[in-house]
């Protein structure tokens, strides 16, 4: 499908390559028709900065500044290529502690061209404070931070605790895309999430909630480079987001122009196994008060499309 609505760069991600100009003109090349420029949002405290950050000398003040900076580039490519391709704004979250929630809740009230923000992906990388996606020992330092002698109390406080986060995360914000439903089995992409019943009763709560108010789940190709045979979420995620009624959405989690479409060609053999008949898209929706998106069904049969004859080509 010629939508991604997650991505990255260089310029505004320490952990990404390229500028967001290079990412843009990297999307129009393969094809795509929308695509998500969604940088991390602020963090707020010191210690929650990356390595990469730290050794780049910033602090947190610095972030914020990083991050505004992104809406004012977002918003002039934007209409650079407004002739080529249709460029969402948009925010991705993180959950730490609450000062994560309240940041974002203050950037997403802030209104005035150049620094509105069309659209949230809702996404969880930590889990008692401590990273869950920066490398296999940081992920389970995360579990075994429960302090449990037994490894299966860990595992389900940690799983338990990623869904609670997330669940919070939803309530508070609404965001119209889920990112990475399943990040927290990362490094585990084969865990059975029905083995832990207290777990799949979260994530059916979760499911459940984000239907409800209409959220997008997405599908992630970033699995694929991550050594997973799926997107993100795994089929038993994915199977009960398609039970529930939920609507799925697709995204590249690009972390730089080298990454644009990154294994979207593996994308549709899933989908069938899995019997998606939809897919959605955001569509940004203007008039004079307020700059907006929508979610919209792709209208025609998506396994048709001419789209995936490029990408695969690419």
């Amino acid at each position: 499908m010629p939508h991604s609505h997650h991505s990255h760069s260089g310029q505004f991600c320490a952990h990404a390559k390229g500028t967001l100009d290079e990412v843009v003109r990297a999307a129009i090349d393969k094809g795509f028709h929308t695509y998500g420029l969604s940088e991390h949002c602020p963090r707020y405290r010191d210690q929650d900065l990356y390595p990469e950050e730290t050794a780049a000398g910033l602090d947190h003040q610095a972030l914020t500044t990083t991050y505004e900076l992104f809406l004012k580039e977002a918003h002039r490519l934007r209409v650079l290529y407004a002739s080529s391709i249709d460029l969402l704004v948009g925010i991705e979250t993180e959950y730490i502690t609450e000062l994560d929630l309240q940041g974002t809740a203050q950037l997403l009230a802030r209104s005035g061209d150049g620094c509105k923000i069309d659209y949230v992906v809702g996404s969880v990388h930590h889990v008692n404070e401590i990273p869950i996606d920066f490398d296999e020992p940081t992920f389970e330092r995360a579990i075994a931070s429960f302090g449990s002698a037994d490894a299966q109390v860990n595992t389900t406080a940690f799983l338990c605790s990623y869904f609670d986060n997330q669940y919070e995360l939803m309530t508070r914000l609404k965001p119209q895309v889920i990112g990475h439903f399943d990040l927290c089995r990362l490094y585990r992409p084969n865990l059975k999430f029905e083995e832990y019943e207290s777990v799949w009763e979260k994530i059916k709560r979760n499911v459940d909630y984000g239907v409800e108010y209409g959220a997008l789940f997405e599908l992630n190709a970033a699995a694929f480079r991550k050594g997973w045979e799926t997107s993100y979420p795994g089929p038993d995620v994915l199977n009960l987001i398609i039970q529930s009624g939920g609507r799925l959405c697709l995204s590249d989690d690009s972390h730089g122009p080298q990454a644009v479409g990154l294994n979207y060609h593996r994308l549709p053999g899933y989908l069938e196994a899995a019997g998606v008949k939809e897919l959605w898209y955001l569509k940004r929706v203007t008039n004079s008060d307020t700059s907006k998106v929508e979610a919209c069904r792709y209208e025609n049969d998506w396994a048709l499309d001419p789209f995936w004859t490029i990408i695969q080509n690419s």
